[in-house]
């Protein structure tokens, strides 16, 4: 039996040009950390003696005998790439709810693509697991989406994600010290506005607007190496939060239905008691309102959201990882 524990993420800039609609002109480039925050994926091999060859437990439980009649888009897909052909379960659990912004398929994805290298005794890198996660999800399942969330549930930490119109990603790490990363924390603060929505529905409108909004993408990219520098030098890094705000007035203009007349109301409500910026999480519309808010004014912007589900996180440092592996059940 494999456990495999994969972080969600939190883009802070450049979210919208990992689309293909975008690099594939021009790089793309986001600046994004992955959260404490988990989904686990349980693969069993089982013995020969099963009613059904597939089982998988989610929100439903499917019993199937073959690959094309298992509903689970991610695990159909995925056993079928792996050309997994002896009776296995797969069980999926996690922190927290899926489309919420924190790019909950594409964790899904990397956690199960990491159990089935696993289970099949092979070794793979990171970039490897990232690239056929979002394979699936993107290529094959035909999902409005880009690949930035694959590679930062992946990968772990704070990164530069770079993604280039041969398909190429480069992730390189965003160096800071213990004491930066405490101070970053301690002003981050993560909202939970009990609206779901599907992340997809919002992408492709996003993509269709792409060519038409590309300047408000390139501004929103430009800030990705001032705030790797911040974060890199710890110095000043309350503009954290201004950059964050500059961004998310950009990333409104792409299209309608980012945002919403509640979310600008809780947006403009932390910002009065003294956040100096933040953003809505993932594609829009819904999900989690990420705040810097400084040490002094918490107690006041809190007050204010007091309706809200406030989140505490911490960064997660490893991306995917097995955390049981029982080599008799594999």
């Amino acid at each position: 039996m494999i456990i495999t524990r994969t972080p969600y993420r939190v883009s802070f800039v450049g979210g919208g040009t990992d689309l293909k609609e975008y690099y594939y002109k021009e790089d793309g480039k986001v600046l994004s950390a992955s959260i404490d925050k988990y989904i686990y994926v349980v693969v069993k091999r089982q013995i020969g003696i099963v009613e059904h060859k597939y089982r998988v437990n989610y929100s439903k439980v499917e019993f199937c005998n073959i690959i094309d009649e298992i509903e689970h888009p991610i695990v159909r897909e995925a056993l079928r790439l792996f050309k997994i052909d002896f009776p296995i379960e797969i069980t999926t659990f996690s922190d927290v709810p899926g489309q919420t912004g924190l790019g909950s398929s594409s964790s899904f994805a990397v956690g199960l693509v990491n159990a089935l290298f696993a289970i099949k005794g092979q070794t793979v890198t990171k970039h490897t697991m990232a690239s056929i996660a979002a394979e699936i999800e993107i290529n094959i399942l035909k999902r409005n989406m880009g690949k930035q969330d694959h590679f930062a549930a992946s990968y772990g930490n704070i990164n530069v994600i770079t993604f280039k119109s041969d398909e190429t990603v480069l992730v390189d790490p965003v160096f800071h010290n213990q004491k930066t990363r405490n101070f970053i924390e301690d002003n981050l603060f993560l909202f939970y506005t009990k609206v779901k929505r599907d992340a997809s529905v919002i992408l492709s409108s996003q993509a269709k607007a792409t060519e038409q909004k590309r300047y408000e993408l390139s501004k929103m990219k430009d800030f990705v190496y001032p705030l790797r520098d911040i974060i890199s030098s710890g110095d000043n890094l309350n503009q954290i939060g201004t950059i964050l705000d500059q961004s998310w007035q950009l990333k409104k203009m792409i299209t309608k239905n980012i945002s919403s007349k509640e979310i600008d109301r809780y947006y403009e409500n932390a910002q009065r008691q003294g956040s100096l910026g933040g953003k809505l999480l993932g594609a829009g519309g819904g999900g989690f309102l990420l705040f810097y808010i400084e040490k002094e004014y918490q107690k006041k912007v809190l007050g204010t959201l007091d309706k809200l589900y406030n989140m505490p996180f911490k960064f997660d440092h490893g991306g995917t990882r097995i955390t049981y592996y029982d080599q008799s059940t594999v």
